[in-house]
């Protein structure tokens, strides 16, 4: 719980750091809408479950090239910019949440269901020792004569 509280923190003051950077050297303006003004709680639970069906089926703003590929490949962190442009004035903790949303969802996406565990499993196996011959080689070998050799480890 305590990594939770201080990564929230964290992402907190590095979007008020951001946002301070790119509003004073960018002069980009952030939205003043209040999130509850133009959308309900079911519009913020389906953008958390499903994002890429609500991103594409409601009333948000598409873009060019890079929104689609944030549609495609990262869309909770596409949910979450596009929050912080909009919201984070009004509403920064629900900016915060939606960037703890984004950062934990697409990592536990990439990784699996499984947490921590990986979807991917890598196996090795031993390789048992074939017919392991002490034969000299012959000194009459050729060019173009094929010599078979095996590596074992003792």
């Amino acid at each position: 719980m305590k990594t939770v509280l201080f990564r929230a923190a964290a992402i907190f003051f590095i979007l008020i750091v951001a946002t301070s950077v790119m509003m004073d050297s960018f002069q980009m303006n952030f939205g003043t809408t209040d999130f509850f003004q133009t959308h309900g709680i079911f519009f913020l639970i389906s953008i958390t479950i499903f994002p890429r069906l609500t991103l594409l089926f409601s009333s948000v703003a598409t873009g060019g090239f890079v929104w689609w590929l944030a549609f495609f490949f990262c869309p909770r962190v596409l949910v979450a910019t596009l929050a912080t442009v909009n919201y984070f004035h009004t509403n920064p903790i629900l900016v915060v949440v939606s960037w703890l949303v984004a950062l934990g969802g697409e990592v536990a996406e990439k990784w699996g269901i499984g947490g921590r565990r990986n979807k991917f499993v890598f196996r090795t196996y031993r390789a048992q020792p074939q017919y392991h011959s002490e034969a000299p080689l012959k000194p009459e070998i050729q060019n173009g004569d094929v010599i078979d050799a095996e590596f074992t480890k003792h």
